[in-house]
C-alpha cells in the first residue's frame, strides 16, 4: 500500500479511537467488534442524512393539488442554490455512510452470520423508519404509478393508453420518457393504483404515502420469507437478509423509492416457499400475486412446477405438474381479467415496454451501436436495433426452456435465479433495481464468498452512487449539471475512503494484493 494512504489509514484510526473515548459518541463509534448497535446508530443517522438531503432534492410533484407545491417552508432547500447544493450533498454522503454501516453490521454480526437474523432485522426496522418520510428519489416511477391509477379511474386501459394522454400528467411528476409507454404492470396492480388515486383525491403526496405502504409490505415480506428459504435449502439464513434486504440499494430503492418490486419479489418468493412445503394452493395463489404486480415473474412458473413435481420426477410427472400449474395460473389471469377488465392486455404491453434501450445496459449499447453502423448503409437504425433486441430475447427465452427441461441437476431456485438472470442481462434496458430481483434468488439457495462477494459490495456502492447523481430534482434555474458535478465528486472521495483507505472496510474490496489472492484461494464455499 502506498504510504500516503497508510497514513491516511492510521489518521482515521486514531480519529475513531478518539470519538469511541468520548462518552457522546460512544453508540456511533468504536466498541466491541460483535456490538451490531453501533453499525444501526451509524445507519440510523445516515438514513436521516437521506431523509433531510430528500427534502431538497427529491421528486415533488407541482401540479395545483399538490401539497407542497403551494407551500413555501421548503424553498430554502428547493429554490435557493446554496440550499439544493446542500442537500444533495447530504443525500450522497448518507446513502454511501448507510453502505458503510451495512458492511460494519456485516462484519459486527459474527463471521458466519449465525443467529444474526433478529439484529439484521432489527437494523432494517431503523434504516428504514427515518426513510418512510423521504421524498421520492433515486427514481420518479411512483408518480408514473399515480398516473396510471388515474387512467383507471378515468376507465381508460393503461396497456393501450399512455399516461401523456391526461391532462396535467407532467405537473403531477410522471417521468417523461415513459409517457408514451404502455403499462409494465399486472392487472392488480393497476386495481390497486386505481384505489389509490381514488382514496387520495388525486392528491399526489398521499398517493406517494399510500405506495410507499405497499412498498414496505414488500419489504417486510422479504424480511419474514428470506431467512425460511435459506435455512430450508441450507444457505445461511443471516446472510440472505443482511446481503438482500439490510443492502442499502435495496432500502433505498424500495422505500425512499417506492417500488412495487419489493412485494413482487416477496409474493414469488413466498410461492416458492409454499411450493417447497407442498402447499401447492398457496403457492399458486402467491405466485398469482407476483405476476399481477409485475408479469416478468412469468418466467418462474416452468421452475416452480419442477419444484412442485419434487426431485427426480419423471417426465410425465413434470408436464403433469407443468399442465394443471398452466390451467391453475390461467384461470387466475382470466378471473383477474374479468374483475379489472384488462383481460390479457398486459401481454403485448410487457412485449412492448422494452422497446426503449439505455446506453449503459450492454444489449442497449450493442443494439444501438448496430443500428448506427446500418444507418450508414442505408437501413433503418429502429429497425435494425428491434431486430437484435428480439433475437437477444428469443435467446433468453430458449435458456430458460434449456434450463427448465435439460437441467435436472439444478434446484429450480436456482434455474429461476439464472433464467432471471439471463432475462436481465439480455434486455435493452437495466435498471438497478433489477440486480434486486435476482440477489435474493442466489442468497437463499447458497452463500457466495470471496471474490464474488467483493465485486457484489463494490456494485452495491456504486449502484448507490450512480442512483443519486442521476436522479435529482434541481429547479430549472439552478445548473443540474453543476450539481452532479459537486455530488459525483463529493461521492468519489467517499467511495475512495471506503474502499483504499478505511481500516474497517478497504479489505472488502476486490483491490488489494491479499484480498485477491483470498478470493483465488476460498474455492471452498458453503455449499456447491
Amino acid at each position: 500500500m502506498p504510504q500516503f494512504l497508510t497514513q491516511l489509514t492510521d489518521a482515521l484510526t486514531r480519529a475513531e479511537e478518539w470519538l469511541a473515548s468520548r462518552p457522546v459518541f460512544r453508540r456511533i463509534a468504536g466498541g466491541d467488534e460483535s456490538h451490531a448497535a453501533v453499525a444501526i446508530a451509524q445507519g440510523i443517522i445516515a438514513s436521516i442524512m437521506v431523509t433531510l438531503g430528500s427534502w431538497g432534492v427529491g421528486w415533488l410533484a407541482s401540479a395545483q393539488n399538490s401539497l407542497f407545491a403551494r407551500t413555501t417552508f421548503l424553498n430554502p432547500l428547493r429554490v435557493e442554490p446554496f440550499g439544493v447544493i446542500a442537500c444533495a450533498c447530504l443525500l450522497a454522503l448518507g446513502s454511501l455512510i448507510l453502505v458503510r454501516a451495512w458492511l460494519r453490521l456485516g462484519q459486527r454480526s459474527g463471521k458466519d452470520h449465525q443467529h444474526s437474523v433478529p439484529v439484521i432485522r432489527r437494523a432494517i426496522l431503523w434504516w428504514s423508519l427515518p426513510m418512510f418520510f423521504s421524498f421520492p428519489i433515486f427514481s420518479r416511477d411512483v408518480y408514473s404509478y399515480f398516473a396510471q391509477g388515474r387512467l383507471m379511474h378515468s376507465r381508460l386501459n393503461p396497456y393501450e393508453n399512455w399516461v401523456s394522454q391526461l391532462p396535467g400528467w407532467f405537473a403531477e411528476g410522471s417521468d417523461g420518457l415513459w409517457a408514451e409507454s404502455a403499462s409494465p404492470y399486472g392487472p392488480i396492480f393497476l386495481l390497486f393504483a386505481q384505489f389509490v388515486f381514488w382514496i387520495s383525491g388525486g392528491i399526489p403526496e398521499i398517493g406517494v404515502l399510500l405506495f410507499r405502504v405497499f412498498a414496505v409490505a414488500g419489504v417486510a415480506l422479504c424480511v419474514w420469507v428470506i431467512p425460511l428459504l435459506a435455512e430450508r435449502l441450507k444457505s445461511n439464513p443471516g446472510w440472505a437478509l443482511w446481503v438482500s434486504v439490510a443492502n442499502p440499494l435495496f432500502l433505498l430503492i424500495m422505500i425512499p423509492g417506492v417500488h412495487n418490486d419489493s412485494f413482487m419479489m416477496g409474493a414469488i418468493l413466498l410461492a416458492f416457499w409454499y411450493g417447497l412445503r407442498r402447499r401447492h394452493a398457496a403457492s399458486v395463489i402467491w405466485a398469482l400475486i407476483a405476476i399481477g404486480i409485475k408479469p416478468i415473474v412469468l418466467i418462474g412458473l416452468p421452475f416452480l412446477g419442477l419444484l412442485m413435481a419434487g426431485q427426480g420426477a419423471s417426465w410425465g410427472r413434470r408436464i403433469k405438474t407443468w399442465v394443471l400449474l398452466a390451467l391453475s395460473v390461467g384461470v387466475g389471469l382470466t378471473i383477474m381479467g374479468a374483475v379489472t377488465r384488462l383481460w390479457f392486455g398486459w401481454i403485448p404491453g410487457m412485449a412492448s415496454s422494452g422497446s426503449a434501450a439505455f446506453p449503459f445496459a450492454p444489449i442497449g449499447l450493442v443494439g444501438q451501436g448496430l443500428g448506427w453502423v446500418a444507418s450508414l448503409f442505408g437501413l433503418d437504425h429502429a429497425v435494425v436495433a428491434g431486430v437484435f433486441y428480439t433475437l437477444c430475447r428469443v435467446l433468453a427465452v430458449l435458456f430458460i426452456l434449456y434450463l427448465a427441461l435439460f437441467r435436472n441437476d439444478l434446484h429450480p431456485m436456482l434455474g429461476f435465479a439464472l433464467g432471471l438472470s439471463a432475462v436481465v442481462l439480455l434486455a435493452p434496458i437495466i435498471q438497478p433495481w433489477y440486480l434486486l430481483w435476482i440477489v435474493p434468488l442466489f442468497a437463499v439457495y447458497r452463500v457466495y464468498r470471496g471474490l464474488i462477494e467483493e465485486l457484489f459490495f463494490l456494485l452495491s456502492a456504486i449502484l448507490v452512487l450512480v442512483g443519486v447523481v442521476d436522479q435529482l430534482s434541481v429547479a430549472q434555474w439552478i445548473d443540474l449539471t453543476l450539481v452532479r458535478i459537486i455530488t459525483g465528486i463529493l461521492g468519489l472521495v467517499y467511495m475512495a475512503v471506503l474502499i483504499f483507505v478505511d481500516p474497517k472496510t478497504r479489505h472488502l474490496f476486490p483491490f488489494n494484493r491479499s484480498s485477491w489472492l483470498q478470493a483465488r484461494l476460498s474455492a471452498t464455499e458453503e455449499r456447491l
